[in-house]
């Protein structure tokens, strides 16, 4: 398997940060290709039956420019790198964390998850330092995969109790769900995390194999104690009515997380050389949740917190209430990107669009191209021993006096090295979807 250090000598060989500089001076920023900063793959619960599907997908639809954020593990990045190049299609790298405000637990308070309070993802781009991650690093990320993996198993045991309960005896518990990730992906078995996602398709699977059609609604409202909503033979609804009705806080087969707090997913991000990007649900939530209405206290709220750059899955927004958030965050001087998650089983376009597929209108799609030229820019800065757009403590870049400046110096280098890699790896056709 092609390892993520391999991945990172090819940016780093692009050239000298001197001739990159002079390169990017020339340069205005403009949208050379599509651009998507966040999709997962297997063996996260994914859209994609591999990453060669993946990367042929986005080559393919002429997104080149593609940032994989997956959770737990990030051993897949060196296929994907590797895989990427030869489809001149340059990898962005980050990862994602689930973290914890106490305080807004207490309160009740919504941030950007409209089922727990107080609960906030938190994403890192242009994490270089997963390729060998320092011990503290190593540490808070073994803490986190521990962590998930009791959880998980635990819950894997509670929903086979639930089958049982009614009369299923499916077999599953945490080893047999791992399986069917390895069967389904052909990834090493050390490398998966189970998430809620893969335990609900596992028993879809088996509530399938085990109920004729025509006695399944009666099953699966056994099961939840009340009337299924989806059709008994559509397994991406059965697998989400398992979340909902088992799964989830006060169902019975929830287990309380154990997450880290705010300050130690932004410590891992920065020890991981990354960028502290905060995830915006927006209108994907209704009512909006509390923490991000309206857009001028979420921005407050951000810059109190020492984050300065926002993403959107726009598949989950309205165009109106994606131009207001995206438009007011980047006037304010923080940078925005996109993507797409592909974190179910509806294998959507690669380039972000709106909800209902609605095109994303065309200064968004700017904002968003400048946004992924900073990850770019960072990603090689930081590869060649400079300070990226922040540092080590999330501190900005102090070369350039406003935020304005510092985001536009940052597109055009990014630009520059995306121009660079394109001209080294040309897009090209024809590679397997396997």
């Amino acid at each position: 398997m092609a390892s993520i250090q391999e991945a990172l000598e090819t940016i780093r060989g692009l050239g000298t940060v001197e001739r990159m500089r002079a390169v990017a001076d020339q340069t205005t920023v403009r949208p050379l290709s599509g651009a998507n900063s966040h999709i997962h793959l297997p063996p996260n619960f994914s859209a994609f039956e591999s990453v060669a599907q993946a990367v042929t997908l986005a080559a393919d639809q002429g997104v080149r420019v593609v940032g994989v954020t997956n959770y737990y593990d990030h051993r897949v990045y060196g296929e994907f790198a590797a895989l990427a190049r030869k489809r001149g299609v340059l990898p962005l790298f980050g990862l994602e964390i689930i973290s914890l405000l106490d305080a807004l637990v207490r309160a009740g308070t919504l941030i950007n998850d409209p089922g727990n309070p107080g609960r906030m993802y938190l994403c890192g781009k242009g994490a270089l330092g997963v390729a060998a991650p320092s011990a503290r690093a190593a540490e808070l990320l073994g803490i986190i995969r521990r962590n998930d993996t009791a959880r998980m198993a635990e819950m894997t045991d509670k929903t086979a109790a639930c089958f049982r309960k009614v009369g299923f005896e499916t077999g599953l518990d945490a080893g047999k769900v791992i399986d069917g990730i390895v069967a389904r992906h052909g990834c090493p078995r050390n490398s998966v995390t189970i998430q809620e996602r893969h335990i609900a398709m596992a028993f879809q699977q088996a509530l399938f194999a085990l109920s004729p059609v025509e006695r399944r609604a009666e099953a699966m409202a056994a099961l939840y104690g009340k009337p299924a909503k989806s059709a008994p033979d559509d397994a991406v609804a059965v697998q989400g009515e398992i979340r909902s009705n088992l799964l989830k806080a006060g169902k019975p087969a929830f287990v309380a997380e154990t997450f880290l707090r705010f300050e130690q997913a932004r410590e891992l991000i920065l020890a991981l050389d990354a960028i502290p990007c905060y995830p915006t649900l927006a209108d994907g939530a209704n009512p909006i949740c509390e923490y991000e209405t309206p857009p001028e206290k979420l921005i407050g709220q951000l810059q109190q917190a020492e984050i300065r750059m926002a993403e959107f899955i726009p598949i989950r927004n309205t165009p109106d209430v994606l131009a207001r958030y995206v438009r007011a965050m980047r006037t304010a001087g923080i940078a925005v990107v996109a993507g797409t998650e592909h974190n179910t089983l509806e294998l959507l376009p690669v380039e972000p669009r709106c909800l209902r597929g609605a095109e994303v209108p065309p200064d968004l799609k700017a904002i968003f191209w400048e946004g992924a030229c900073v990850v770019a820019a960072h990603q090689f800065l930081r590869l060649h021993g400079q300070c990226g757009f922040v540092d080590a403590q999330g501190r900005p870049h102090p070369g350039w006096p406003t935020a304005e400046k510092r985001i536009d110096a940052f597109a055009r280098m990014g630009q520059a090295v995306i121009q660079t890699y394109f001209d080294r790896h040309p897009a090209s056709t024809g590679a397997s979807r396997t």
